[in-house]
């Protein structure tokens, strides 16, 4: 019988590892257990979350900062408790934002050239979620809208601009594992421990789609795919399989693609590259990241390829598509976290010609926001503005976009109570030993006044 292979630009395409000098090393990643990708990119810096000591911090390294970093890493330690998400200001590539252990998220501006010095005082204090912050994810065409997720079962929109609190979103009855927003940032797409796949409208606090989601005891990720009705997620069978779902958002009642893809217990993480309809899946805690060709006239996900590796990720971030190199047909680029450093890996479609390959590199999202914050709340809706890349695009490292939030300082306090799991564990430790000590000193005066009285009386005979 004969065998047909089937034809795609993106069958060859291939990974390429960085030797170590060539990587972000020396680093003292965080160890914290939360499910994230511990790394993001933009086209001038990466920010990786850090292990610190008596706080939470996380460091900026620009692209060029690669090979061995100095034990005395400046990075921003802003936040009471562990960093546990970061994300960079699609419209500005010196802003980043933070989510921590401590309740708060932070909205920070990377100095000129970078960090030289660590950095405590962040432009932007978000305080108003009762648990800590899981995660943070700027808004994909509106300018300085900030969506932020909590351990208590809320989804928040702010104006960082402002400061201002926009809106919250309800409906979550456990934590909140992922969340993704639609290609115009109308929608956002959630997954949760309570095994729901839900789809807010982002301006109405309504759940227009709820649905059961992957059913194993583990934790899944969703993501959308580009500018389409399409979403995917991946999570675990109830036999603990790991499966990849696509969905179509206008019939959720189940999904329209079902993958098996092995019996491995870490999360996969995905990313689907909207320009190459390609879906790329990494695997924490092991070492390969499969990708696979999305058709969506044959409802078909093709698998394409593997890059292995015997190094496992601990997570892994995305640069955008805009950054890449076009010149060597660089369709994506990623950053591998280990524990100690940081690996870029570039994904290359192999072309001989030297010209510009403007079938796999079509108009991609640019750096200019659609909209303002006031038009997106008044209920604007455009796509993100598209630039070419026929002549390659370079962010400027010295031209810094002004960033200016009117928003009211926030006074520290100076007594912090306990924030995360281990603190509030330990205070109620000590209270307990507090009131025992309180009813052993109540006692013992209670037993030295009997022994006073009974003196007194003694002495009056």
């Amino acid at each position: 019988m004969s065998r047909f292979v089937r034809a795609s630009k993106y069958r060859h395409v291939y990974g390429t590892p960085n030797k170590r000098d060539q990587c972000f090393d020396n680093l003292k990643v965080s160890r914290s257990a939360w499910d994230t990708n511990l790394v993001k990119a933009n086209p001038l810096f990466i920010s990786v979350n850090i292990e610190a000591s008596g706080g939470g911090s996380f460091a900026v390294l620009g692209h060029n900062q690669n090979g061995k970093l100095s034990d005395n890493l400046p990075v921003f330690n802003g936040h009471a408790a562990a960093v546990l998400d970061t994300d960079f200001n699609p419209f500005n590539d010196h802003v980043v934002a933070s989510a921590s252990e401590d309740t708060k998220a932070m909205v920070w501006i990377i100095p000129e050239g970078g960090l030289t010095e660590s950095i405590d005082k962040p432009a932007l204090t978000l305080a108003g979620h009762g648990r800590k912050v899981g995660h943070v994810l700027f808004h994909p065409t509106a300018e300085n809208v900030l969506a932020t997720s909590s351990a208590d079962f809320t989804v928040k929109l702010w104006d960082i601009s402002t400061g201002a609190e926009k809106i919250t979103l309800t409906g979550h009855t456990e934590i909140i594992q992922s969340l993704s927003f639609n290609y115009d940032g109308s929608l956002l797409t959630t997954t949760c421990k309570d095994k729901k796949l839900r789809i807010f409208d982002v301006r109405s606090n309504t759940v227009v789609h709820e649905t059961a989601g992957h059913q194993g005891i583990k934790g899944s990720r969703v993501v959308w795919f580009g500018n389409s009705d399409k979403i995917g997620t991946t999570g675990f069978s109830r036999s603990s399989d790991r499966q990849v779902h696509i969905w179509d958002t206008r019939a959720l009642d189940k999904p329209i693609k079902e993958e098996l893809i092995d019996t491995s217990s870490g999360m996969l993480i995905p990313y689907f590259d909207g320009d190459t309809s390609v879906l790329y899946l990494a695997g924490k805690g092991d070492g390969n990241i499969r990708y696979y060709e999305w058709v969506d006239e044959e409802t078909a996900l093709y698998p394409l390829s593997e890059y292995k590796s015997v190094e496992p990720q601990r997570g892994i971030g995305f640069l955008p598509k805009r950054a890449c190199n076009v010149a060597e047909c660089e369709v994506v680029r990623m950053f591998k976290v280990h524990p100690t450093f940081v690996e870029p890996i570039s994904f290359r479609v192999p072309r001989k010609s030297d010209q510009f390959q403007s079938d796999i590199f079509p108009d991609t999202i640019g750096p200019e926001p659609a909209l303002s914050a006031d038009e997106f709340w008044a209920g604007q809706t455009k796509p993100p503005k598209l630039i070419s890349l026929e002549n390659g695009y370079v962010a400027s490292a010295t031209v810094t976009k002004e960033f200016v939030t009117t928003a009211m300082e926030v006074v520290k306090e100076t007594n912090v109570g306990p924030v995360t799991e281990k603190e509030y564990q330990d205070a109620y430790h000590a209270l307990r030993k507090e009131n025992e000590e309180l009813k052993h000193t109540i006692a013992t005066r209670d037993i030295r006044i009997r022994q006073l009285e009974a003196q007194l009386e003694s002495s009056r005979r």
